[in-house]
């Protein structure tokens, strides 16, 4: 098992751990697992659902400012439970630069601590719990933000 700290009752991996290794598939069927970024800084974010409000601010947010990322080194992939078309749908509309992994399996949110109890409206629910993790070249955690600021996540990363 991995080391865990809580934040706000949202349990996340710690700084200073090894990234747990993921594979998955983009949007596209391509291939991605954590070894493509073997001594490259990665901003692995994990997202509820494509196309809904916040979502698209998140991702337009990193968009917007995927030049300044790429500039400092760094790769941005997201991931969600959506599927591969809805990904490329989504991808296709907003001209999202990154790849966007196809978490159908629930794999990686979990190894990711990603996925969770939630509350909406009163009421516990499963689901996707909005995360980003900053991995550095040696693949080891060196930011994990658990409390997004979906319009300005850029500014909550390049800090």
């Amino acid at each position: 098992m991995f080391d865990v700290i809580v934040i706000k009752n949202h349990i996340m991996l710690q700084i200073g751990t090894k990234a747990p290794y993921f594979e998955g598939s983009d949007e596209n069927g391509n291939r991605i697992s954590l070894n493509d970024f073997a001594g490259k800084k990665l901003v692995l974010y994990f997202y509820p659902k494509d196309s809904t409000p916040g979502c698209t601010a998140e991702a337009c947010d990193l968009r917007d400012n995927y030049e300044r990322f790429l500039a400092l080194g760094y790769a941005v992939v997201g991931v969600s439970r959506d599927s591969a078309a809805s990904h490329k749908r989504f991808k296709e509309k907003y001209q999202l630069p990154f790849p966007l992994i196809a978490d159908t399996d629930l794999s990686i949110l979990k190894a990711y601590e990603a996925w969770g109890v939630k509350k909406m409206y009163g009421r516990e629910t499963e689901g996707t719990l909005r995360t980003t993790y900053v991995i550095d070249e040696q693949g080891v955690i060196v930011d994990a933000i658990g409390k997004v600021d979906t319009k300005n996540h850029t500014a909550q990363l390049l800090k």
